[in-house]
């Protein structure tokens, strides 16, 4: 008789123990506050949830009934605000974004991000070699109003002040500009986010033009021998910049992907699913743009030195690799189950 019992009810029999004492702690809270939860209700709870955490990944595994998954989606979240939401401070709240929910939104996407990556890329190549054979190609890439007077007409002299004399921007001006600078390319970034519903179409777009951009440019000044001092001028903050753009790519990807292939699920049902890690993204992608922002404006206006400007460049790289490529493994390994 046992094997002619569903393997869903048997699933029941084993673990709804844990989830009705799960729910109703949870409904204990939701209803009357933390405070109404005893000392051992409180101290239960984390292992509850993930209990809870590891059905629901198993759930999914073996392809449960839709009921069922449903119901174990509605009881993690619930109690995922009751772990993480409760009784915190909002120092502990920032802590926990930045050690626990964005690197794990990170590891959820990295194969978009390496795609984004991919496609910007492919952008800073097609430019880069078509600036290269034809400079008048630049202005096809890069308009009036971003070239700031920059272009195939100006003097390498000309080229090169831009990129040491920070006499322009004192004072308040500094800040300001950097204000300017950073809305602006938290925009783009914000754009590829937001587009993903689009089918990602909007977002290949934008990479690639922003990549082109920057070919353009780099074509521009390696072909009057100043690529050593573009790179120092634009890789302190342009790494921070262009990884919060890629990131934000990566996150319009994981939508579209989520509209274009729903699975078992319905869009809408994908689009909610995945709302909560790209929105986690996005947030992380903001304060990037803020960073970068502060460091084009301030820093690389007044800091002269090449080699000062590389060894921040390269500090900035470090600390990206070991928090996305060491930190953000690390934390998708251990709570892989979280994601959807």
């Amino acid at each position: 008789m046992s094997q002619q019992t569903p393997k869903s009810v048997l699933f029941r029999r084993e673990r709804e123990g844990t989830w009705f004492e799960l729910e109703s702690i949870v409904d204990k809270i939701e209803a009357q506050g933390i405070g109404a939860a005893t000392a051992e209700e409180l101290s239960r709870l984390p292992h509850l949830y993930r209990a809870t955490l590891s059905s629901l990944s198993v759930a999914r595994t073996i392809s449960l009934d839709r009921n069922l998954l449903a119901y174990l989606e509605a009881l993690c979240s619930r109690a995922y605000f009751c772990v993480y939401t409760t009784r915190r401070r909002p120092w502990q709240v920032v802590l926990e974004f930045f050690t626990h929910q964005f690197p794990l939104a990170i590891y959820a996407m990295r194969w978009h991000l390496l795609l984004s990556t991919g496609i910007l890329m492919l952008g800073v190549l097609a430019a880069m070699g078509m600036v290269l054979d034809e400079p008048e190609m630049f202005h096809a890439f890069v308009s009036k109003a971003y070239a700031s007077g920059r272009g195939p007409e100006s003097t390498t002299e000309e080229l090169r002040a831009v990129l040491f004399d920070g006499a322009q921007f004192s004072g308040g001006e500094l800040g300001q500009f950097a204000s300017f600078l950073m809305t602006h390319n938290a925009r783009i970034g914000l754009l590829c986010f937001m587009l993903g519903i689009a089918f990602g179409v909007p977002v290949i777009y934008l990479l690639f033009q922003n990549g082109a951009i920057l070919g353009a440019f780099s074509a521009l000044y390696v072909s009057r021998d100043l690529g050593v001092e573009l790179y120092s001028w634009l890789l302190p903050h342009g790494i921070t910049e262009i990884l919060a753009v890629l990131v934000c790519g990566a996150a319009g990807l994981y939508i579209a992907e989520s509209v274009i292939f729903p699975g078992e699920h319905t869009r809408l049902g994908n689009l909610a699913r995945r709302g909560r890690i790209a929105g986690a993204v996005a947030l992380g992608a903001v304060l990037m743009f803020v960073m970068a922002g502060l460091i084009e404006g301030i820093f690389r206006q007044t800091v002269q030195s090449i080699s000062i400007r590389y060894a921040v460049a390269t500090t900035t790289a470090v600390f990206w690799i070991l928090y996305f490529g060491l930190w953000g493994s690390l934390v998708g390994r251990k709570h892989r189950e979280e994601l959807p």
